[in-house]
């Protein structure tokens, strides 16, 4: 990349990913401007402050940053813990973005409206690859804009979330009673509390985001038994969702489904699968919720509805940009069929980076987990190895751009069986019962047991995999 070598590489968003690429960018003698809405780094994550996350903190830190940190004498904090994103804030990024070398590169309050080529639209070819783009932005009401040699979006998916309507579209009522909705994952044990103590609560969604929403109602209704809660899932995946438990890798992912799956089966939550709203209807200070519950119409009366269905990536500022994205995924082309949730339940997502990643708009790339569309499997390791090889390329480093090693955690998740699952466990990522002459818990637990392995992580977790590739 030798055009416009004076030129700096916007970067968008301020997370835990857009900071990485800017340590990588700095780390290779780039200059970074990043752009971030927020007063200061990670907004995303303050608004999702409350919540643990299921990677410690040796998955959390990304190597150059943590370089840079080290560097000006800040202590890493226990690799093992499990940090809330307040902490990540407060413990990684903010003294990250205080330090001088990466502080004069950052600016806040500044939403990119558009990115595009300087005087070319999305038609013009001519002189394309060698054109730099513009990034338009606004602080305090007033447009600028940035010229830039190169773009990394890593701008995320926290401020679209999935709607209701499992035909991914909002149902009848869902906007006009927005007050009484709330999407992502609120803080309903802490400074939420008054909207859910003692109210009759719907969540809905099959994840662990909705997992993590469920227990924390749980544990609500401990202090005021008023509280009830009903579950959704708007398909009846709950076995494939539940059944890592002790086996998933990262453990408090695992305990997380154990919980949940003791719950359900002590009778505390009403779990309703599948689900299909129809409408929602206001009803004096409540909501009356109309669904199809597998086959059959029932009518749902409750005071508040937490929508924890998942994010989609705003693809609007790149309208004049030549971005190759699935049709499905909604992901950069070449990395859908890695991570589309229709073909993958379980395991590691293979090695990628500059490669997968590239669009046919030359130096442009989607980082993150905008880069995973609607999939909902991303992990902050996963973009920060991505973020490493993007930069490399843009150094004129291809070599190092494409020796990617990442080590991820495997989940090791296999079905289970609970009341009313119709999931045909012969379909799961574990092939289905194993042998019964055979100590394993699956068909795939049995086949690694028998070529001298420790399993597919079902009764005994696996160590993580390095994985290594050269392209």
């Amino acid at each position: 990349m030798d055009h416009t070598p004076d030129l700096p590489v916007a970067v968008i968003g301020a997370g835990p990913v857009g900071l990485a690429a800017a340590a990588h960018l700095l780390q290779r003698g780039l200059q970074p401007v990043v752009f971030e809405r927020g007063e200061g780094p990670g907004s995303s994550l303050i608004e999702w402050g409350h919540v643990r996350v299921f990677s410690p903190w040796q998955y959390v830190l990304d190597k150059a940053a943590q370089a840079l940190l080290e560097d000006s004498g800040w202590i890493q904090p226990d690799p093992d813990a499990l940090p809330t994103g307040a902490e990540i804030v407060e413990h990684y990024l903010a003294p990250l973005a205080r330090l001088p070398n990466v502080a004069r590169h950052i600016k806040y309050n500044a939403s990119v409206n558009s990115i595009t080529r300087l005087g070319l639209d999305k038609v013009a070819s001519e002189g394309r690859d060698d054109t730099p783009f513009v990034v338009r932005y606004t602080v305090d009401g007033v447009e600028r804009k940035l010229t830039a040699r190169a773009v990394l979006d890593a701008s995320g998916t926290w401020l679209r979330p999935n709607p209701i309507g499992i035909d991914g579209l909002p149902v009848a009522g869902e906007k006009t009673e927005s007050d009484s909705i709330r999407y992502g994952i609120p803080d309903v044990s802490g400074r939420e509390k008054k909207d859910y103590a003692g109210r009759r609560v719907l969540v809905i969604g099959g994840g662990h985001s909705a997992i993590n929403v469920v227990l924390a109602l749980l544990d609500l209704q401990k202090e005021s038994r008023g509280t009830s809660i009903i579950w959704a899932l708007r398909r009846n995946k709950i076995a494939k969702l539940l059944g890592g438990g002790l086996n998933d890798q990262l453990p408090a992912r695992g305990a997380l489904g154990l919980a949940a799956k003791d719950a359900i089966e002590s009778g505390r939550l009403k779990l309703l699968a599948p689900i299909s709203v129809e409408s929602i209807e206001p009803e004096a200070d409540a909501l009356r919720v109309n669904a199809d519950v597998a086959g059959s119409l029932e009518v749902l009366d409750v005071d508040r509805i937490i929508v924890a269905t998942g994010f989609r990536p705003d693809l609007t500022i790149l309208s004049e940009l030549r971005i190759d994205v699935d049709a499905a995924v909604e992901s950069p082309r070449q990395l859908a069929p890695m991570i589309d949730p229709n073909l993958h339940s379980c395991g590691t997502v293979p090695p990628h980076g500059v490669d997968e990643l590239s669009h046919s708009e030359r130096d442009f790339y989607i980082v993150g987990s905008k880069s995973y569309g609607r999939a909902p499997t991303f992990l902050m390791a996963t973009g920060y190895e991505q973020v490493r090889s993007v930069v490399a390329e843009l150094a004129g480093d291809p070599v190092a751009a494409r020796q990617v090693q990442l080590v991820l955690p495997e989940t090791g998740v296999c079905n289970v069986t609970l009341p009313g699952d119709t999931d045909d466990a012969e379909t799961g990522c574990c092939g289905g019962p194993a042998p019964v002459a055979a100590d394993a818990c699956c068909v795939a637990d049995a086949a690694a047991k028998s070529e001298g392995k420790t399993g597919c992580g079902c009764g005994t977790p696996t160590q993580p995999k390095e994985l290594e590739t050269i392209g």
